[in-house]
């Protein structure tokens, strides 16, 4: 089983994408110093695979997922953030936080583009400031959750309150679903974890 050598984000600025690490210098000492990052596989950046190759449970994986809701010709960007064993509540909850009419999981061209990330590295850390951040409730509570640093080589831990008290989040309860038998958990890989 691979090692995660886990150092402060700042030491590791220059594994992350360029927009992570410019977020993350922007941030007050006291929260900078709760972050670490670590070089990962890139063909391991994918949750399930992270978390069997590594050791870390699959519920510290916090999935970061871009949502693109449509009222009329305005489309509005969010980033919603769940841990990796739940379900994210796209056609309910996220449609009526972005007060629109539909809403669906940005295309993976598009969310690389607008991000500046890496797809499977998309992380809440560094995302266009106009873009609000839903982080399901449970996200906060959890002692530690690995998020995206977004390039598919590296991941970010940090404390899910430190994640919740981020710039531009808002934590919202039922966010997520558990998954039931008839379901998968959160769709997309374009996760942080």
């Amino acid at each position: 089983m691979p090692t995660l050598q886990r150092v402060p984000a700042l030491v590791a600025s220059s594994q992350l994408a360029i927009p992570v690490a410019e977020a993350l210098v922007a941030l007050p000492a006291d929260v900078l110093g709760r972050i670490e990052a670590a070089p990962i596989d890139p063909d391991l950046a994918d949750t399930a695979a992270f978390s069997e190759a590594y050791g870390f449970p699959v519920e510290g994986g916090a999935n970061c997922i871009v949502v693109a809701g449509k009222r009329g010709d305005d489309v509005r960007y969010a980033a919603c953030i769940v841990l990796a064993h739940t379900r994210l509540d796209v056609n309910r909850v996220v449609k009526k936080l972005l007060d629109v009419r539909k809403a669906s999981f940005a295309p993976m061209d598009q969310a690389v583009e607008l991000t500046g990330m890496e797809y499977g590295g998309i992380t809440p850390i560094g995302l266009p400031s106009s873009w609000p951040v839903f982080v399901d409730s449970r996200v906060q509570n959890a002692p530690e959750v690995v998020i995206g640093a977004g390039v598919r080589g590296a991941k970010l831990f940090l404390p899910g309150a430190v994640l919740a008290g981020l710039p531009h989040v808002q934590v919202v309860d039922g966010l997520a679903t558990e998954p039931t038998a008839a379901t998968e958990p959160t769709a997309p890989s374009e996760s942080g974890a």
